[in-house]
């Protein structure tokens, strides 16, 4: 597989998009979220503990991560991601089987659904950056970019292409939230199957021809530097990362749970038809957004330097959520919402190919995969306070109908967005 990946490593990227198209599930979850807190449906959970499946997923898969990434060094990163596509996979397929109560969806779903994300989302970042010192930023930002697409792709299936899997499938007489869950299981596993046969190191003396350090590098020099995770832990610069992260990361987590429930509450407020419809939609837009982001904000901090795209995209994003609400409350259809949707998963995407590459450029190539896992804990926090910002203001309102409840959420992911990009600020060249 080496001498094949020598002559074209581009194979690389074909298999990290596959297997990333499988992670994204986790995005789609605002998809399930309206039939799970349906009170007259066949779950009825409230909106905290459907952002409880969420953020357990989120957190689970941040801790697994820090397990793999040590892992990964140890036994190769195929047998890794093959680990995490069982644990996705049957996450959800018990899920659907089992998944008629609460603490079953929290236990499948977001436990070990979580898990399985944790150990294969770290090897095509890894790989990626190893087979790629030249171009960390684009590749990062391609390897990881399936995982906005691919919710865009399970959104859309379950919601509205060919009717929607949701309403027209019934496996076995289980609803459809549970017949999906067994579906997507399915794929998963295959898309992850498939995508491992590429992942591989490079060889120990593998090198590309006429390679140069990046003109726009201020954050180290990945050649001389090979950091370990007990050193990386003990420099201001992990924390610098770290916090901004958290911060960046809770906005745009927010927004993937609440999105739906905040369109059709602000849709069906203005008396427009098809508030699902247009709020699925509007998820649809926010997860390829996403996905070009990736790439976007990676091939652009190759040019410009990881720090200045932190900060640029950490600026953008809580302008857009400070006057996300009152721009969208004020417009008359569903365009404002899907026009902010798109500028906040676009802005989102960037934090998961500027921080790994970041990583990279500060603490080394060599050990990015267990280096990036313990920056990447901060998704997991960030996965645990956004989604229950949004539960909390919407279980806590007395007047369910009135939109006005999504104010003071979108305020706060704003705010923590800006503090991101002072805090950012203070991010030094060099480690001493």
């Amino acid at each position: 597989m080496n001498n094949i990946l020598s002559k074209n490593r581009w194979y690389i990227v074909i298999g990290a998009i596959l297997i990333q198209l499988a992670l994204g599930a986790i995005y789609s979850w605002s998809v399930f979220t309206k039939l799970l807190t349906d009170q007259s449906g066949d779950y009825r959970f409230t909106a905290t503990e459907a952002a409880w499946i969420f953020s357990t997923g989120l957190a689970t898969f941040a801790i697994v991560m820090i397990m793999a990434g040590k892992w990964l060094a140890k036994v190769g990163p195929r047998i890794i991601v093959l680990i995490g596509g069982v644990l996705l996979g049957s996450g959800y397929i018990l899920g659907g089987f089992l998944g008629n109560s609460y603490i079953n969806q929290l236990i499948f779903i977001g436990f070990i659904g979580g898990a399985g994300i944790g150990f294969a989302y770290v090897v095509p970042i890894a790989v990626g950056v190893k087979w790629f010192p030249d171009k960390k930023g684009l590749i990062t930002g391609l390897a990881v970019a399936g995982f906005g697409f691919g919710a865009t792709i399970w959104v859309k299936l379950a919601d509205s292409w060919w009717g929607g899997l949701l309403n027209t499938v019934s496996i076995m007489g289980l609803p459809g939230v549970q017949s999906v869950f067994i579906i997507y299981g399915i794929i998963f596993t295959l898309l992850i199957l498939v995508g491992s046969l590429v992942m591989v190191n490079p060889p120990e003396d593998y090198q590309v021809k006429d390679m140069t350090q990046p003109k726009n590098n201020p954050l180290g020099n990945t050649n001389t530097i090979n950091y370990d995770p007990n050193q990386v832990l003990r420099t201001p610069q992990f924390y610098i990362l770290w916090i901004t992260f958290i911060f960046s990361g809770l906005a745009g987590l927010m927004v993937i749970y609440c999105i739906k429930l905040f369109g059709i509450d602000v849709l069906r407020f203005k008396g427009i038809d098809n508030p699902g419809l247009i709020a699925g939609t509007a998820m649809a837009w926010y997860a390829i957004f996403n996905g070009v982001g990736r790439i976007v904000w990676g091939s652009f901090s190759d040019k410009i330097g990881r720090k200045k795209a932190i900060i640029l995209m950490t600026t953008f994003q809580g302008i857009i959520l400070l006057s996300t609400y009152h721009i969208y409350i004020t417009s008359f259809s569903g365009y404002g919402l899907i026009i902010a949707a798109s500028l906040i998963g676009f802005n989102f995407g960037g934090n998961f190919t500027l921080f790994p590459s970041a990583t990279a450029d500060i603490f080394g190539n060599k050990n990015v995969g267990s280096n990036y896992a313990w920056v990447f804990t901060a998704y997991g926090i960030a996965g645990i306070l956004g989604p229950q910002i949004a539960g909390y203001f919407k279980d806590s309102a007395t007047n369910f109908k009135d939109p006005s409840i999504w104010m003071t959420p979108f305020i706060i992911a704003g705010v923590v967005c800006l503090l991101g990009s002072i805090v950012m600020l203070f991010l030094k060249k060099e480690i001493k």
